[in-house]
Order: C-alpha cells, then structure tokens, then sequence
C-alpha cells in the first residue's frame, strides 16, 4: 500500500516535469526557427546589396550623368531614332511594305539612340577627370587589344605632379605627356634616353595631352593612338614589354642627397664605440 501511494505521489510530479521539459524544447525549435528567419532575410538583403544593377539601371544612371553634363544628349537621341524610322518607312514605301519596315526600324532607332548615348557618356566622364592627376592612365584604360599599358606612370614629377605614362603596341613605344608641354618635357626626355639606350631599333613617340595647340584630348587619345602607323610584331611587342619591365626592375631606388659612391664607413661604430 505504501508502494502505490508514493507512486501516486509521484506521479503529477513527473507529469510537470516532462510538461516543463516540452515546453523548453517547443520554445527553443521555436528560437531555432526565428533564428533560421533573421538568417534567410539578412542573406537576401546582402545578395541585393552585391547585386549588380540590372542593364536598364545602368543606362538610366549614365543618361543621367551624361545629360547633367551635357542636356544636349536628349535631342541628339531624338534625331538619332526618327532618323533611323524615317528611313525604315522611306525604304517600306519604295518596297511596298512601309509597315514591316517600320516595325524593323524601331529597334535599330533604339540602338541607334543608346549608341548615341553612349559616346556622349564617354566624353562626359573624360570631362569629369579632365585636369585631375592620372587622367591620361584613365584615358589608356580603354585602349583595346594589342596594347600594353603599365597601371602607373614611369615618370612623375612629385613638385608639379606632372607625369609621363607608357603605352607599348604595334606602333612601338608611345610616351604619353599629362601637363603643360614646356613643364613636362624633362621628364619625356630622360624616360626617351633611357629607353633609347637599351631599345635602339624601336621607335619611341610622345603624345601629349591637354587643350592647347598640338596636344589631344582625352577622349581622342585612344584614338590617336590606334591611328598609328604599325611597325612591329605581336611578337616584338612582347618582347620590347619583357625588355622594358626588367629595364624597371633593375633600378634601385636611392634616398635624394645620398651619393653611394661617396658615403663613408662610421668608424667608430666599426671600433665598438
């Protein structure tokens, strides 16, 4: 008898505790699951937030900036798509089917207006870096193939921040000026000596860059650099590239007012004093 009543006794007790013990592992799968949640959204905000722009977001954003630069953009795309309409509809009426062709020339007026877009964003943007340190490197950027271009000019005047950079290709080497003609041609004139001395047969060409007489605009230095005559190898520009980059790997760097060959030993430091 008292083995059934302590049992009885027991027994809401143990009914409690396993009641407690399943209601702690409901709340706990319950935390897992929230938890699970705040993971999932804070994964697809970081997803978003690494996501590249889609294309329409990025054409809206560059006739954006372009048309604050130059308002003029909207017009010259206007004209661009009724012209490419109206010869669609001037080559449907001579056929005899002016609706057909008018349905083909709307999305060539399109592409006819985002090309349009297109090479005005590009002056735009070379007008925004126009006049700021390393324009022409930002300029040599967009050359195509066939060209070799260091990311950092070989020679910079630290006083004036004039700088030479190099663009190696088919034409041979080509020398590239940022600043004022007169200020910056020191700097051409050594870079040009010491590439003469260990490129004899290459020929070396400087282009300069600015708004005066004689020099070219940023957005026409790809340009004018495709322009040049070719007369060297895809071979050969690889091979005045491997000369040229050990030719600046072998220039130790020298503290300025420090001449090696005259400094002298500490003595006294070689004595232990």
């Amino acid at each position: 008898m008292a083995k059934s009543t302590d049992s009885a006794a027991s027994s809401p007790s143990t009914r409690d505790a396993l009641k407690a013990v399943k209601a702690a592992q409901r709340e706990r799968r319950q935390q897992e699951r929230l938890r699970a949640r705040e993971d999932k959204a804070g994964s697809r905000t970081r997803k978003k937030a690494t996501r590249k722009p889609g294309i329409f977001k990025q054409l809206r954003e560059v006739f954006s900036m372009t048309r604050a630069h130059d308002p003029k953009v909207v017009l010259w795309m206007a004209l661009a798509f009724v012209g490419v309409l109206v010869l669609g509809l001037v080559i449907g009426l001579l056929v005899g089917n002016w609706i057909t062709w008018l349905l083909i020339a709307i999305p060539f007026g399109v592409l006819a207006a985002v090309v349009i877009m297109n090479r005005m964003a590009e002056r735009a943007a070379f007008a925004r870096i126009d006049g700021r340190p390393g324009a022409a490197g930002a300029a040599l950027s967009t050359l195509r193939r066939g060209w070799i271009v260091p990311e950092q000019p070989v020679a910079v005047s630290p006083k004036t921040q004039d700088a030479v950079f190099r663009a190696v290709g088919r034409p041979g080497v080509v020398l590239i000026t940022e600043g004022p003609t007169n200020r910056v041609r020191p700097l051409v004139d050594k870079e040009r000596r010491n590439m003469q001395r260990f490129l004899p047969n290459v020929p070396i060409q400087v282009v300069a860059t600015g708004h005066g007489e004689g020099q070219v605009e940023l957005h026409d230095l790809a340009k004018t650099l495709r322009r040049m005559k070719k007369t060297l190898t895809k071979q050969e520009v690889q091979a005045v590239d491997k000369r040229l980059a050990s030719l600046g790997a072998s220039r130790m760097p020298i503290p300025k007012g420090v001449d090696p060959y005259r400094a002298r030993p500490d003595r006294k430091a070689m004595r232990g004093r």
